[in-house]
């Protein structure tokens, strides 16, 4: 399989993607990629029709994509808190994303009862906003990817690097 496009290019990959029990954690442990920095947290919750324009967005797709689950779901926190306080539908969005992240990552971890858990609520939220847009929204086919993400947790495999990747309009 060929690597997934970049959204974000110019944003670089952390030295290593974090998994929990095995490394260093990003920002608590003084040999984290993040040790010392802040979690970043937007000001503002991007505009789901300027989707393009959200670097932050687009570098949580390319954290996803290619392999850095925690550093996707962290990525996505921090448009998630704003979103919450103004936009519950794009807040519903983003946490279902953190939460195929997350899933994913239980996946990593060998952990199936987590794994399936969190991917049950997240494509539940992920299904209702792709229901109430025609099935795209943030430049993703909704239906298409939370149907890929139910066969992913249907297969019972946790080969994490099985997950569907996030493929937006260009």
């Amino acid at each position: 399989m060929s690597a997934p496009p970049r959204y974000a290019p110019a944003r670089a990959f952390p030295p290593y993607a974090f998994l929990p029990g095995e490394d260093p954690h990003p920002r608590q442990d003084p040999r984290g990629h993040s040790y010392g920095s802040h979690e970043a947290m937007a000001d503002e919750a991007p505009r789901p029709e300027a989707w393009r324009d959200s670097e932050d967005y687009l570098f949580g797709v390319d954290l996803y994509n290619h392999g850095y689950l925690w550093e996707a779901h962290e990525a996505w926190e921090g448009l998630w808190h704003p979103a919450k306080r103004t936009d519950p539908e794009l807040a519903a969005f983003l946490q279902g994303l953190i939460q195929c992240s997350a899933s994913s990552l239980k996946a990593r971890m060998g952990e199936p009862r987590g794994h399936a858990k969190l991917a049950e609520v997240a494509l539940r939220k992920l299904a209702s906003v792709a229901e109430a847009h025609g099935g795209r929204y943030m430049g993703l086919d909704l239906f298409g990817f939370v149907l890929d993400f139910r066969e992913f947790v249907a297969e019972g495999s946790l080969d994490a690097e099985a997950r569907p990747r996030i493929e937006l309009d260009v």
